[in-house]
């Protein structure tokens, strides 16, 4: 079978994805938990960032995310901690997310056609640990991405490997923990591109890192099941009246497009519910 690069869901109308963006707009206006030492707070959006990668993609739910967040922050400017630029965490929050969801095992891989494949999540907890050591602060806090990223990266590597048969599946009950693997994965990819900005712009004091090495990951982890409490419902009922998100279980799941960087190739498009037949 031939390999491509990232895929997209397929039967998913652009007017779904963007009454996500829109209902991702108005989630911002409900600011939840406070981001603790911060000064800030979370807004319900964070909730639903993840499941925009979940339902339709990475990069259609990084698109969604990113749009729905922008105006998010315009319409609640409380709740954009780093102001109208606060739409980029959630963009990379849903494309982590939906590679994860979209991911094939293992990560790292030779293709068929001899190409060299990496997970696009990878690469993002790739740079953000990067961009972390590269402020002097960062640098003298090793503990804080070794536990929150850490835990983020252990997220990437066991749902890639089981959660999107589980969600493709009809095990609802294991599709719970799916979503929350997803999302938590998402979440901290998505913070690790957005701690470097709290470094750079706010310069928040070494103390402040240091209970957020605890407090950070259980804060995803409770955002976390928020995203399964809302997820889990739409992937079960949507699908009933025509609306199909997420991966499909259609059989064309083992030989679809992953959501991967082909670093080797050129890629073109696919869908993980064509037929999947297609050759060399």
């Amino acid at each position: 079978m031939r390999e491509k690069g990232f895929t997209q869901p397929t039967k998913v109308h652009i007017a779904l994805i963007a009454v996500w963006a829109a209902v991702t707009a108005g989630a911002q206006v409900i600011p939840t938990i406070p981001m603790l030492g911060t000064g800030r707070s979370f807004s319900f959006a964070s909730a639903l960032a993840p499941l925009a990668g979940i339902f339709f993609g990475p990069l259609a739910g990084a698109l969604c995310a990113a749009a729905g967040g922008f105006v998010g922050s315009l319409l609640a400017p409380h709740t954009a901690w780093m102001g109208p630029g606060t739409f980029i965490v959630g963009t990379v929050t849903a494309f982590t997310a939906g590679c994860i969801a979209w991911g094939r095992w293992p990560p790292i891989r030779i293709s068929g056609n001899g190409s060299f494949v990496i997970n696009g999540g990878i690469i993002v907890f790739l740079l953000g640990t990067v961009l972390w050591f590269s402020h002097e602060t960062g640098r003298s806090l090793v503990r804080f991405p070794l536990v929150f990223y850490g835990a983020g990266f252990a997220a990437l590597l066991v749902g890639s490997a089981f959660a999107g048969r589980i969600l493709a599946g009809g095990n609802h009950a294991l599709k719970f923990p799916a979503l929350m693997l997803c999302a938590f994965g998402g979440m901290a990819g998505g913070a690790s591109i957005g701690n470097f900005f709290g470094l750079v712009l706010f310069d928040f004091p070494r103390e402040m890192w240091m209970v957020l090495t605890v407090t950070a990951p259980i804060e995803r982890l409770v955002f976390s099941v928020a995203t399964a409490l809302v997820g889990l419902p739409l992937l079960s009922s949507l699908p009933k009246i025509g609306i199909f998100i997420g991966p499909q279980e259609d059989g064309s799941f083992e030989n679809s497009t992953p959501p991967d960087y082909d670093i080797s190739t050129e890629t073109s498009g696919g869908d993980r519910g064509g037929t999947g037949d297609e050759k060399d």
